[in-house]
């Protein structure tokens, strides 16, 4: 599965948490999306009050990486 071609719009955590769900979605088996989603809120929430914009920066980009990874798996 290629990513979804929005990743290079992704600016913001809620834009990523968003654009991550999306891409669970796609997921062929039903057990590794509910995995997958239920990592993608847990680590929402592990990083809601971050508040380093280039700290926000650096999640966001290894977060595409982790979902392109996932993806091609």
């Amino acid at each position: 599965l290629a990513p979804l071609p929005e990743a290079e719009l992704v600016r913001s955590p809620l834009q990523l948490y968003r654009y991550l769900l999306r891409c669970c979605r796609q997921l062929p088996d039903e057990s590794i999306r509910q995995h997958y989603s239920h990592a993608v809120r847990q680590s929402f929430r592990v990083h809601a009050d971050e508040d380093n914009p280039e700290r926000i920066q650096q999640i966001i980009k290894r977060a595409i990486e982790d979902a392109d990874w996932v993806m091609n798996k």
